[in-house]
């Protein structure tokens, strides 16, 4: 819990307990002594919370006049990292919906965050979105009727059939699903679903759809279990449980960058003697690997396996051969 969240906990214990001994503080803090004293003393010198303590009854209260004045209300707390990006993310990501698309459904929500904001901040949240922003890289437009459609039947559990068009063999197909659920990874959307013409799960890009209709026929169930292991468990938006597992090692300069990231929940790292990252990670279909493997450049060496070190190779020989 972090200090914001405490004086948070803190007023909320008093406004509906009336009175709070230091005792039920700690207990419900999960702090030591010397913490909660300073949270005190932050909360009336410099939040100007009027917080006092009531001898008679050993206990911590704010009077009924502050109470009713309003005086008890948190001035403008900012939001730890990890909730600015969350909230804002999600506010943008609500914004940036094509024209049209759910906006009779997305409206409330967005109001409702604009209101957690302006409760939060001191400034409005006209302000705080002016002044901090999100940058989204390679979004693709969704048509937006075919994105209500997807979202009914994945919601009413009926199959869908599309008119999908893969960009790889620059051709259309037409297929019967079972959706599953919507992901929206690296700023676009894509629908997960068994494919009963595959046979089997895979992940559809939203902006690749070129007509989508709704079957009257029930919509195959797949556990969540079974949906994780399948598309959720390699490296990417690919689908497939996990085969191989690709071994890099950066230079110790790019190692201050991407020591930092996190590019799979399973991966291992290490350090060797003169610096350099070794990062390990479990992927099955290398395509998107790859991609995010060569934009470091000669930063990066792939160690293993051969077959992956031998297509990056060739990536790197492609593109030397644009300047010859």
């Amino acid at each position: 819990m972090d200090r914001s969240e405490r004086f948070y906990k803190m007023l909320g214990l008093i406004r509906r307990k009336g009175r709070v001994t230091r005792g039920e503080f700690l207990d419900q803090l999960e702090v030591s002594p010397a913490t909660f004293k300073r949270d005190l003393e932050y909360l009336r010198s410099r939040l100007n919370v009027p917080i006092d303590w009531d001898r008679e009854l050993q206990a911590y209260r704010i009077d009924p006049e502050s109470l009713a004045k309003g005086l008890s209300e948190l001035p403008g707390l900012w939001f730890s990292a990890e909730e600015a990006h969350a909230l804002l993310t999600m506010y943008q990501l609500l914004s940036r919906l094509e024209p049209g698309l759910l906006e009779s459904q997305v409206a409330p929500l967005r109001e409702r965050l604009e209101k957690l904001i302006d409760n939060r901040q001191s400034a409005s949240s006209d302000e705080v979105l002016k002044r901090v922003r999100v940058i989204a890289m390679g979004a693709r437009g969704v048509p937006a009727r075919f994105f209500s459609v997807m979202a009914r039947a994945l919601l009413e559990r009926k199959q869908l059939r599309l008119r999908y068009y893969n960009r790889e063999r620059d051709e259309s197909s037409e297929r019967d699903l079972s959706p599953q659920r919507l992901t929206h990874y690296r700023d676009n959307w894509y629908l997960d679903a068994w494919c009963h013409d595959r046979k089997g799960l895979r992940s559809f890009a939203v902006d690749a759809v070129r007509d989508a209709h709704i079957l009257e026929t029930a919509a195959r169930e797949v556990p969540d279990k079974d949906l994780d292991r399948e598309l959720a468990s390699s490296y990417g938006i690919f689908a497939g449980a996990p085969t191989q597992v690709a071994k890099l090692k950066f230079s110790a300069e790019r190692a201050r960058w991407v020591s930092r990231e996190s590019w799979h929940p399973d991966q291992k790292s290490s350090r060797d003697g003169q610096g350099c990252y070794l990062l390990d990670i479990p992927y099955h279909d290398d395509r998107e690997l790859l991609m995010d493997i060569l934009r470091h450049g000669g930063a990066v060496e792939v160690l293993g396996p051969a077959a992956l070190r031998k297509r990056h190779r060739q990536q790197l020989e492609q593109a030397l051969a644009q300047y010859p």
